[in-house]
């Protein structure tokens, strides 16, 4: 499965999923829940007339129905029946993923799948078997952490559905992750989760940002750049905490001392936290990463997702925001080896993450008419 925060923006991971595995237990739960949740979907048209649906839904489903013909005709995403058919999962998650690292290392452990490659959790469709999974990793000795999630792909090998869990989503994110699985569906390179991510991430921001400004929808444009900032500004203290944890980790302390100093760098990193969500006034916040057990696990599953975002943005830029374009650059570098990748993308300097623009503020306040 192939899971991501939403660029920091949501208290909750979302997740996309992949069903297949080399467990042949792990395989039927997986092929168990993609089976449950298909075998009660609809065609969201067929839901939309039906006079028992109730109006949010019928609302909310239009919304998405529009949001995923703006992704085919103007992001040039995928059109292959994805997000045509609902599915009420009965639920507030579709999946829950397990992230797990050593007590004394930020690199996440990866599990390899036949057409994923491999990729740093694992994903269920069951809360109880995700925190049985977690539960053994921990009584090993690895930390861990479980995160519910909305949505999951099939990387365009089955037609996704719209599902309940996301269209639960508050204002424009449903439109945001349609866009995000598309393109998982448009470009995804096995085993190399942070280009896919990033480059996942990067179509999102873009497209959120011209759909809401095609809509007029200014107010909503500004709180999402102040999301992208915020974003920003937490992603420096994960940085800072990472690098102060490596020392620690890299240390030749007892190993009472370095899980005592472990304990010390993550209370600093809550608490300075606080002093920054303190200047916010108004969400988006991310309380929710913050109120569960903050260890190597849950660093390690924020931190992999949109670190190559600024860089492939300087690549959409230089070809002048032709989306087609940038997608034809990216797939040649999707042909490099994940070496080769990196160094390519290393010799380019990120660009820091923007919001809609300057003028934001004053359409988002100037008077009608």
């Amino acid at each position: 499965m192939i899971a991501r925060p939403p660029a920091l923006c949501c208290t909750g991971l979302l997740v996309l999923g992949l069903l297949a595995g080399c467990n042949p237990a792990y395989l039927v739960q997986a092929a168990g829940g993609q089976w449950q949740l298909m075998k009660t979907r609809r065609p969201v048209a067929e839901v939309i007339a039906d006079p028992a649906t109730a109006p949010a839904t019928r609302g909310q489903l239009e919304e998405a129905t529009a949001a995923v013909a703006f992704a085919h005709t103007a992001l040039a995403l995928p059109d292959n029946g994805s997000y045509r058919e609902y599915v009420d999962v009965g639920r507030s998650y579709a999946v829950w993923n397990v992230f797990a690292a050593g007590p004394f290392d930020l690199a996440l452990r990866r599990w390899c799948f036949p057409i994923a490659g491999c990729v740093a959790y694992r994903g269920y469709f069951a809360e109880h078997k995700a925190r049985a999974f977690a539960a053994g990793l921990a009584a090993d000795g690895d930390d861990v952490h479980v995160a519910g999630a909305v949505a999951y792909s099939t990387l365009g090998y089955l037609r996704d559905p719209l599902l309940s869990s996301v269209l639960q989503l508050p204002g424009a994110t449903a439109a945001a992750l349609i866009f995000h699985e598309l393109a998982h569906q448009r470009l995804y390179v096995p085993g190399d989760t942070v280009f896919n991510e990033s480059f996942a991430t990067l179509v999102e921001q873009e497209g959120l940002t011209r759909w809401l400004a095609e809509r007029g929808e200014w107010a909503a444009l500004c709180r999402f750049g102040n999301g992208l900032e915020r974003a920003r500004q937490l992603r420096a203290l994960l940085d800072e905490a990472r690098a102060e944890l490596a020392a620690i980790y890299r240390s030749a302390s007892p190993e009472a001392q370095r899980t005592a100093a472990k304990a010390a760098a993550f209370a600093r990193l809550l608490g300075r936290y606080r002093m920054l969500r303190a200047d916010w006034r108004e969400p988006p916040y991310f309380d929710g990463w913050f109120e569960g057990d903050i260890n190597n696990a849950s660093l390690g599953a924020l931190a992999a997702y949109d670190r190559l975002v600024g860089v492939l943005r300087v690549i959409l830029a230089s070809e002048g925001g032709d989306l087609p374009a940038f997608y034809r650059r990216a797939e040649r570098l999707a042909q490099l080896d994940e070496a080769a990748r990196g160094e390519v993308l290393g010799a380019i300097t990120a660009a820091d993450e923007h919001g809609p623009g300057n003028d934001c503020q004053a359409r988002a306040t100037a008077p009608a008419g």
